[in-house]
């Protein structure tokens, strides 16, 4: 397997429907989960939420990085600064840690094909040389953490711990059992 990264631009998007489906790569989320209030999320989940991302990269956003290999779309990672994510912004076991200007990386998802593989990891770490590109000092992750074994595919969604300490994310906070705040900062920014 040989990866390459490119940014989600606007002549890139049918690239992410062939590799989130029709569903949307989970229920229909089309990566919308932490942009939006949960009942508008829920309202338009599916067609909606693929039509909202649709919209902010015709806007020119672009909300994150695609991992290609061979040409074929195997992995997506959902990346922008920290305010880009209104709900991100209201949680309170995500609070802010400090006033650190962060870009968070808020969702990973690999096609089933490319699973336990190190996809996750290589787009973690495409994420942060994309973030850094764009003047980012630090990227931030909400990985989700089992305490009981193997965390199953539909919950890992934000990433794994052992996938953000592979990518040289450290963990900055702990407000949940589950649910650490992992921090990864470039050099000379701290």
């Amino acid at each position: 397997m040989r990866l390459v990264f490119h940014p989600l631009t606007l002549d890139r998007w049918p690239d992410l429907e062939a590799l989130f489906g029709p569903r949307g790569a989970c229920a229909g989320c089309w990566c919308m989960w932490w942009r939006m209030a949960r009942t508008q999320w829920s309202q338009q989940k599916g067609e909606g939420n693929r039509r909202a991302l649709r919209r902010l990269v015709s806007n020119g956003r672009v909300p994150g990085i695609l991992a290609y290999d061979h040409g074929a779309p195997v992995g997506w990672c959902a990346i922008e600064p920290r305010e880009n994510y209104p709900v991100l912004e209201r949680s309170r076991s995500l609070a802010r840690v400090d006033e650190w200007p962060v870009w968070s990386v808020t969702c990973l998802f690999v096609s089933r094909a490319y699973r336990r593989q190190g996809v996750a990891t290589a787009l973690l770490k495409a994420a942060v040389k994309h973030a850094r590109r764009l003047g980012a000092s630090a990227v931030e992750g909400y990985p989700a953490e089992s305490r009981s074994g193997r965390l199953p595919d539909a919950f890992a969604f934000t990433g794994t711990v052992p996938a953000f300490r592979a990518a040289g994310f450290k963990e900055v906070a702990r407000r949940s059992p589950t649910r650490p705040i992992m921090r990864r900062y470039f050099p000379g920014a701290k």
